[in-house]
């Protein structure tokens, strides 16, 4: 009968019953196929491992290898037929190996449970997947790196409260997203070496009988540890969680960065045109050119935190070991990657297709009261405490809006009516340019200072590169 225990792999305890309401909902092979080859690569290490202390034979080791690598070929030409009926990829290989290679193939399971078999398998594809986005994550950062040098000496107003500030190169903007990046790399390969230890031959939760060597499995498999505690190794899923955790920070920064295009693309601010690749139109208004990807990139910023709340609750009151509600880190974890690395490519191209209005920035940032800081810094120079300076041109600035004057507006009259200690060069000492220049403190927005920073950028991309 379809759906009976006969047909379980695990059907020796149940009585013949039919299945398919419960196997629809405890299913988990439309969505965890994407395992196959992480579970096949830990099916060959084991079988090796398993022929190796002599537990079983040679000769059923070689018929399992050959007849799993025929499988994983049948299943990326799209030939293997997959069944809910065995639940998970796992189980799924396992049908497919007896019905290939006959009773050698019940052999490949002695020393394993699926709950190390799972473990193993995604601690396989995380690595896998955490590799590729550290190549995305240097790709935007690349753009970013990319877009600062050609515009290397483009002024601009740098905000806070998204208030005009103080004037800046637009390139220190730039780098502030590269150097955020930048941690989110540093995460990233962080959570990967915590997650490069091999939970195979933890078996259930108590080990095994058999005399297995991890060791030998680790390293087929490429880990450069294995499990200190079996019942650890199976039940914990915080590698996935730091994944989730380094995946939600990181959508937030680029987040950011999004919202940023999405102002400075705005008529109110026109600093930018984005590329028509990065854009779309309006159904009814011929006119727009809506920033469409850095939106989506926003959006999708809030459905990667959900992912990782979705993990934290699931794994928030378990008891150890293995439970099915751990079934649960899949989608979560699958979503998860696939969103950040659609962002992370698109938002490379995005930025590397960004059009600089440079005229626009440079005139904005001479349009504001952004040089006030510097008015004030040139008093503290000349003696007068910090407080008192910042009172004194709080009054000029005052008396600009009362007259609709900016600062480079005063002349050196208007501002010795402030304080004698104003003199002519006050003039120079506002302009944006030397407001930008003056900044020459580590890290700073002068043009020294941002060299200095493109060169960090520059050499850590290319230690990425050489390694």
């Amino acid at each position: 009968m379809k759906g009976c225990s006969m047909n379980k792999l695990w059907g020796g305890r149940f009585a013949d019953q039919d299945w398919s309401d419960s196997e629809h909902f405890t299913a988990s092979i439309h969505f965890d196929q994407r395992l196959y080859r992480h579970d096949i690569r830990g099916s060959i290490a084991h079988a090796r491992m398993l022929a190796r202390q002599r537990i079983i034979s040679d000769e059923d080791a070689r018929d399992i290898v050959t007849g799993l690598e025929a499988i994983r070929d049948e299943i990326e030409a799209g030939d293997a037929e997959l069944s809910a009926a065995h639940e998970d990829i796992h189980m799924n290989i396992e049908a497919l190996l007896t019905e290939r290679i006959g009773p050698a193939a019940g052999r490949l399971h002695t020393a394993r449970s699926r709950n190390d078999q799972v473990a193993t398998a995604m601690r396989l594809y995380l690595k896998d997947e955490i590799a590729a986005i550290l190549r995305l994550i240097t790709e935007l950062q690349s753009a970013l790196v990319a877009l600062a040098e050609t515009h290397d000496d483009v002024l601009m107003p740098g905000y806070t409260h998204m208030q005009r500030a103080q004037p800046i190169l637009m390139a220190h903007h730039l780098l502030a997203h590269f150097f955020m990046l930048q941690r989110d790399y540093e995460r990233f390969t962080d959570s990967r070496r915590r997650m490069d230890v091999s939970p195979l031959g933890a078996g259930a939760l108590a080990g095994t009988a058999h005399p297995i060597d991890p060791e030998f499995s680790a390293r087929e498999l490429g880990f450069s540890a294995i499990f200190d505690n079996s019942m650890d190794a199976v039940s914990d899923r915080d590698f996935l969680l730091e994944f989730l955790s380094a995946a939600a920070v990181t959508m937030m920064h680029i987040s950011r960065l999004g919202e940023e295009v999405v102002l400075w693309a705005s008529e109110e601010f026109g600093f930018i045109e984005i590329g028509d690749a990065f854009a779309t139109g309006s159904s009814i208004m011929p006119q727009k050119k809506n920033p469409d990807v850095a939106e989506l990139i926003r959006g999708k910023t809030g459905r990667t935190y959900g992912n990782l709340f979705t993990l934290l609750t699931v794994m928030k009151g378990l008891p150890l070991t293995y439970n099915s509600d751990m079934q649960e880190d899949k989608e979560a974890t699958f979503d998860a990657v696939d969103t950040i690395k659609a962002c992370l490519q698109v938002a490379a191209g995005l930025i590397g297709s960004l059009r600089i209005n440079r005229e626009r920035m440079e005139s904005t940032v001479r349009e504001d009261f952004s040089a006030a800081t510097d008015a004030a810094d040139y008093l503290v120079a000349r003696g007068l405490p910090f407080r008192q300076a910042h009172h004194i041109v709080g009054r000029v600035v005052q008396y600009c809006l009362q007259d609709g004057k900016r600062l480079l507006d005063l002349s050196p009259d208007e501002w010795k009516g402030f304080s004698d200690l104003f003199a002519p060069d006050i003039i120079d000492t506002v302009s944006p340019e030397k407001c930008v220049n003056a900044r020459i403190s580590h890290g700073g927005t002068s043009p020294e200072s941002v060299q200095e920073q493109m060169r960090v950028a520059r050499r850590e991309l290319q230690n990425r590169e050489d390694s």
